[in-house]
């Protein structure tokens, strides 16, 4: 009978087995390899993107920053102009105020007084001048107070002082001046005081 050795057979098969596990392995560490590559790639693609939206996010509100600044700056411009338009419309009205306020002084003016200084302080009015009598200048006092633009009268001085035989006293009167109504669908702040020239 004939031996058959099966001893060179196993050798070779068993190294065929290890060729193709260590084949195996590099294939699968190359397959690791590339789809942690991949992962990496797709990841990084992801951040840079993200990152690109960011920057164009802060550009844009860096932008807008710059915007509201402006705006800022033209509401400050706007409430100044409005202040001024407010003073002008508050001179327009005292213009009107004043000439009807020296129009009613004249009216009111007595027989046998004259007015020397008038002075205004806001609603305050201080009226001096010189008179022939203590009864002129009562009379002055009842037209200021029958007056729709100046009121509450106040004789503070009278004394007969002075050259002017013609009109020996010196009187010092304080009143008030009555606060303008604005006739209907007129601003309070161009209403001409009643019975003054418009």
């Amino acid at each position: 009978m004939s031996k058959i050795n099966l001893l060179p057979w196993r050798e070779d098969r068993r190294k065929l087995l290890q060729r193709q596990f260590n084949g195996m392995l590099v294939l699968a560490v190359a397959a690791g390899v590339a789809l942690s590559t991949l992962i990496y790639l797709y990841y990084s693609g992801q951040v840079a993107g993200q990152n690109q939206r960011n920057e164009l996010l802060r550009q844009e509100i860096a932008a807008v920053e710059v915007k509201i600044k402006v705006i800022e700056g033209l509401d400050k411009r706007k409430q100044g102009l409005l202040a001024r338009k407010k003073v002008i419309e508050e001179l327009q009205g005292k213009r009107y105020e004043m000439v009807s306020l020296l129009t009613e002084l004249a009216k009111t003016i007595a027989d046998g007084t004259q007015i020397s200084t008038v002075r205004q302080s806001g609603s305050d009015l201080v009226i001096q001048g010189r008179a022939q009598s203590n009864a002129r200048v009562s009379s002055y006092i009842r037209n200021i107070m029958a007056s729709p633009v100046v009121s509450d009268p106040d004789l503070t001085v009278i004394e007969a002082r002075g050259s002017d035989r013609a009109l020996p006293y010196e009187f010092i009167l304080n009143a008030k001046v009555k606060a303008p109504v604005p006739e209907a669908g007129q601003s309070s702040a161009v209403a001409p005081a009643p019975g003054g020239a418009q």
